[in-house]
This record gives C-alpha cells, sequence and structure tokens, in this order.
C-alpha cells in the first residue's frame, strides 16, 4: 500500500530547519529497517511533514502513523533539545493527522512531487513578496 502522510507540528510551530529536516531524515531510515514501513519521500515546510510511504497491507494505518510519530518526536527531542524551547512538554507532533491511499499508477508522480517540493514555494513566495504592513508607515 502507497500512503500519503501529512503530520503537523504541534501549536503549528516552526521546528523543521534543515538540520532538524537532517536528522528526521536519519530516523525515517533507522525505522525503515526495523518496520515494514518504506519512505519514498519526505518533505518539510516549517510546520510540518509530508511523507510518501510504502507498506504491506497487513499493516493498519493508524499503526504506521502512530509508530513514526512516536519514534520520530522521541529521537528528534534527543537529538535537537533546543526544539523544547518552542514547544511544551515532549510532544513534537499534533493529535490529528492526513492519511490517504495513493493509486500505484494514477498518481503517485504527482503526490511525490507535491511531497519533494514542500516549503520551496513558500520559501520564493516570501522573498519576493511584500508583508501586510509594509508601506502603510
Amino acid at each position: 500500500m502507497l500512503y500519503h502522510l501529512v503530520c503537523p507540528a504541534k501549536y503549528r510551530r516552526k521546528v523543521f530547519t534543515k538540520e532538524v529536516e537532517k536528522s528526521l531524515k536519519e530516523i525515517c531510515l533507522e525505522i525503515q529497517e526495523r518496520y515494514e514501513i518504506h519512505f519514498i519521500e519526505i518533505g518539510t515546510d516549517q510546520d510540518h511533514v509530508h511523507f510518501l510511504i510504502q507498506s504491506v497491507p497487513m499493516m493498519l494505518a493508524t499503526r504506521i502513523v502512530t509508530t513514526i510519530k512516536s519514534l520520530t518526536a522521541k529521537h528528534l527531542l534527543d537529538r535537537h533539545p533546543e526544539i523544547q524551547k518552542i514547544l511544551w512538554g515532549r510532544k513534537i507532533w499534533t493529535s490529528g493527522y492526513y492519511i490517504n491511499t495513493v493509486g500505484k499508477y494514477a498518481n503517485e508522480q504527482v503526490i511525490k512531487n507535491y511531497v519533494k517540493n514542500q516549503g520551496k514555494a513558500y520559501k520564493q513566495l516570501h522573498r519576493d513578496q511584500l508583508t501586510l504592513f509594509e508601506g502603510l508607515t
């Protein structure tokens, strides 16, 4: 089964810096070695993460989400204690998430490109865009 999973950061805080993103990807590779969860693509956008995941049909989607969220939170907080200054407690993720199956032959490439390009449009947009209050003074 192929899944598109979106996990927002707690309080939608912007915790996914380049260093945290790198650690997240390393942690996911470690998860991949021990569980029947294969990460095809991971894309971050400052306050949330998109995963394109493949797993065996016998594994429930909720179990996949629980495994990913719990292990990534634990290891990210261990590797990046500065995250706790932004968030309260030992939680990185909100309790909610979005997960949906992806058709292998219908739109896998579209979702893969979407996940891969997370954050790029935002960064480009804000580089050239005026802010709401610019020019009012």
